[in-house]
């Protein structure tokens, strides 16, 4: 069963988390608890890369520097004393240059292949692809929480379409604004207006 290829993976292991969170965990919460969907993306290394089917150069928000491997992007649910994985996707890299691995010609209408086309997207576009798959699955949430690398105002607006709320970190630019008290503001200028100064709430 572990080494059958033929399983859809990724929809077995979010109808997997589905059934572990809406029939045993839900019931333990109140529903004024804040829960949330979790992205985060780390660093897969791999020494053995020649040989590794997609293995890429890929870059490590961590060390800022470009490591051999692939970025593990994974989707999870917390409610803020639980926490369930949901579903993971290995992530190569979408330039050509950059994938230094082995690469097959699958047959584009298999799960195989749906999951070697994921692993060419974009990590934003991934992460919307895995929300998609886990409200149709039937899990639900209040937000999406993710780091600074994904909290561009596309990614925002494309979860609040799906009727949920963002928790992160924006980046600061000053190319990028945001309407603030009815005026269109970058996120320093925003900063500046609400932070604590003396004798004032």
């Amino acid at each position: 069963f572990m080494q059958n290829p033929h399983i859809n993976w990724l929809r077995f292991t979010i109808l997997l988390a589905e059934k572990i969170i809406n029939e045993h965990l839900k019931d333990l919460t109140s529903d004024q608890r804040a829960d949330c969907f979790v992205f985060d993306d780390s660093l897969y290394s791999r020494t053995g890369y020649k040989k590794t089917e997609l293995a890429a150069k890929v870059f490590d928000h961590v060390s800022m520097t470009y490591k051999k491997g692939f970025r593990m992007m994974t989707m999870g649910w917390t409610d803020g004393s639980s926490f369930v994985p949901i579903a993971s996707s290995l992530l190569s890299s979408k330039n050509d240059q950059n994938v230094i691995g082995t690469t097959k010609k699958i047959d584009k209408r298999t799960i195989a292949a749906k999951r070697r086309i994921m692993a060419r997207s974009k990590g934003t576009d991934v992460v919307i692809q895995l929300l998609d798959q886990a409200l149709k699955a039937g899990l639900t949430a209040k937000y999406v929480m993710f780091d600074t690398w994904f909290s561009n105002p596309h990614q925002i607006v494309q979860i609040s379409q799906r009727g949920l709320n963002v928790i992160a970190m924006v980046k600061k630019s000053s190319k990028i604004t945001y309407e603030f008290e009815g005026k269109r503001m970058n996120v320093k200028q925003i900063f500046n207006a609400c932070k604590k100064r003396r004798g004032r709430s």
